[in-house]
C-alpha cells in the first residue's frame, strides 16, 4: 500500500518545502501556493486524505478554501494553520469543518507529524465507527427477518406500527425467538436510531450488580466503588434501552424502574442528585408476566408501565412454514462464513428439520444448521448430517411414557423428554448440553429447576 497523500497549501515557498520534507518521511506530500491550485488538485489527483492550509493568502483565504474542498471532497481532512492574532478566526473554521488548526511559525516539526497522524487516526476511527453501525442497521433492519408465515407478517406490521412513536415496549416470546433482533429493529425505525442501544440481560446480574449497572453510582458508594461510573440509563439516553429478561428483576430494582418510567429521572448508587433521561425502554420476556403480576412477583403498575404495546413472537414449532426458508438463510450465512461451497439439504433432512419440535426456537435452529455447514463433507446435507436429537426425534417420541399417548404428546413432556435425552447422552455435562440443544445454560438450568419443584 503507498503512502497516504496530504496537501500542503501555503503561499510562501519556503514554508511548504520545510513542512513537505519534515512529513515526507511518512506521507506522499503535494504543494500548492494558493487556494485555486490546491481546488485544481483536489479535482485531478486522486486520493488526497489531507490538507494542511494557511487561513491567510492572497485572493482565496484558508477558510473558503476549506469550504470549497470539502464541497469537493466532505471527507477530506483539514488543518489550518494560523498566526497568534487570528486564533478566533480558527477556532470559528472549526465550525466549517476544519479538524484541527496550528499557530505559526511552525518551530516543533516532531509536533506537526504527531497533530497530523492524530487528525488521520480520528477521521478513520468515525469512518470505521460509521460503517460498523451501517453494517449493525442492516443487520437488525427489518428486512432481515426471515419468514412469510401469517404469525411473523403480524410481528412485522407490529414493529412497523411500534416504531413510529415514543411508547415502551414489552416483547414477550420463548427463548430463542429473537426478541433482541426485534428490540434492534424497533430502535434502528424510530426517530431515536442516531441515539445509542443499550441492552442490559437483566438475569445475568445479582440484584445489588443490577442497580449499579442501570443506576450507576458514585465513587465510594460500596467497597469497589472506587470512581464513579455511568449506568446503562445515562449511557442510552436520546435512545433506546433494551432490558432482557425483565421478569427477573428483585422488588427493590422494580420499585426504582417504576420511578425513572414515571419522573424520566434517576440517582446513582449512593448519589442524591437527580439525574435526567431521554430514553425509550424496551423490555422483553420468555415468562407469563401476567401471571407473575397475579402471583404478587411483579409490580402491577410497572406492568402496565413497560406494556403500552405488546409485541409476541411465535415459537418455531407454531410456523413451520418458515423453517425451510431460515434453513436456507443459514445455509448460505455459514457456508460464506467457512468459505466452503454452498450446500443444500435433502429432502428428507428438510422433512426432519421441520417435523421437530425445536424447543429451543430460531437459535437451536440456527445452531444445528451450524454444525451441519462445519461438520459435513459433501455439498448435500442428508439425515447423517443432522444433529443427534433431530435425526432421531422420532425415537425420542417412542420412549416417552405410554400414558400419553392416549391423549397426544403433551409438548412440555417432549421437551422434558429430549433435554433429558441429551443429558443423558452428554454424560449430564450441561455446557455440552446446552449446546446441543441451542439453548443457554441458564435456561437449561431454570429448566431442570422447574422440574424439581
Amino acid at each position: 500500500m503507498g503512502k497516504v497523500k496530504i496537501l500542503i497549501v501555503d503561499d510562501e515557498a519556503a514554508i511548504r518545502a520545510v513542512m513537505a520534507r519534515a512529513l515526507g518521511g511518512k506521507y506522499e506530500c503535494l504543494t500548492a501556493s494558493g487556494g485555486e491550485e490546491a481546488l485544481k488538485l483536489l479535482r485531478e489527483e486522486p486520493g488526497i486524505r489531507l490538507m494542511l492550509s494557511d487561513i491567510r493568502m492572497p485572493g482565496m483565504d484558508g477558510v473558503e478554501l476549506l469550504k470549497r474542498a470539502k464541497a469537493i471532497d466532505k471527507s477530506l481532512v483539514c488543518i489550518l494553520l494560523t498566526a497568534y492574532g487570528t486564533v478566533e478566526l480558527a477556532v470559528a473554521a472549526m465550525k466549517d469543518g476544519a479538524d484541527d488548526f496550528l499557530t505559526k511559525p511552525i518551530t516543533d516539526l516532531d509536533q506537526l507529524e504527531l497533530r497530523v497522524e492524530r487528525a488521520l487516526k480520528t477521521v478513520k476511527l468515525e469512518e470505521e465507527v460509521k460503517a460498523l453501525k451501517t453494517r449493525l442497521a442492516e443487520k437488525y433492519s427489518l428486512e432481515n427477518f426471515t419468514g412469510s408465515s401469517e404469525a411473523m407478517q403480524k410481528v412485522y406490521a407490529r414493529i412497523r406500527q411500534a416504531a413510529k412513536s415514543n411508547a415502551n415496549v414489552l416483547i414477550e416470546g420463548p427463548s430463542g425467538t429473537g426478541k433482541e433482533l426485534v428490540a434492534q429493529a424497533l430502535h434502528n425505525l424510530s426517530a431515536r436510531s442516531k441515539g445509542p442501544f443499550v441492552a442490559v440481560e437483566c438475569a445475568a446480574l445479582s440484584s445489588t450488580l443490577l442497580e449499579s449497572e442501570l443506576f450507576g453510582h458514585e465513587k465510594g458508594a460500596f467497597t469497589d466503588a472506587i470512581k464513579e461510573r455511568q449506568g446503562r440509563f445515562e449511557l442510552a439516553d436520546g435512545g433506546t434501552l433494551f432490558l432482557d429478561e425483565i421478569s427477573e428483576i428483585d422488588a427493590s430494582t422494580q420499585v426504582k424502574l417504576l420511578r425513572v418510567l414515571e419522573t424520566r429521572t434517576f440517582q446513582r448508587v449512593g448519589g442524591s442528585k437527580d439525574i435526567k433521561t431521554d430514553i425509550r425502554i424496551v423490555a422483553a420476556t420468555n415468562r407469563d408476566l401476567r401471571q407473575y403480576v397475579a402471583e404478587g412477583k411483579f409490580r402491577e403498575d410497572l406492568y402496565y408501565r413497560l406494556n403500552v404495546i405488546d409485541i409476541h413472537l411465535p415459537a418455531l414449532k407454531d410456523r413451520p412454514g418458515d423453517i425451510a426458508l431460515l434453513v436456507n438463510r443459514f445455509l448460505k450465512e455459514f457456508c460464506r462464513e467457512n468459505g466452503v461451497k454452498a450446500k443444500v439439504v435433502e429432502p428428507e433432512a428438510m422433512r426432519a428439520l421441520e417435523n421437530y419440535d425445536w424447543p429451543g426456537n430460531v437459535r437451536e435452529l440456527r445452531n444445528a444448521v451450524e454444525k451441519m455447514v462445519v461438520l459435513s463433507e459433501g455439498e448435500r446435507l442428508g439425515m447423517d448430517d443432522l444433529p443427534y436429537e433431530i435425526a432421531h426425534a422420532r425415537t425420542l417420541e417412542a420412549s416417552v411414557p405410554a400414558v400419553m399417548a392416549g391423549s397426544g404428546v403433551n409438548i412440555k413432556e417432549m421437551e422434558k423428554a429430549k433435554i433429558l435425552s441429551t443429558l443423558e447422552r452428554f454424560h449430564y455435562n450441561k455446557t455440552r448440553a446446552a449446546e446441543e440443544l441451542g439453548i443457554s445454560r441458564r435456561t437449561l438450568h431454570r429448566k431442570l429447576n422447574e422440574w424439581k419443584s
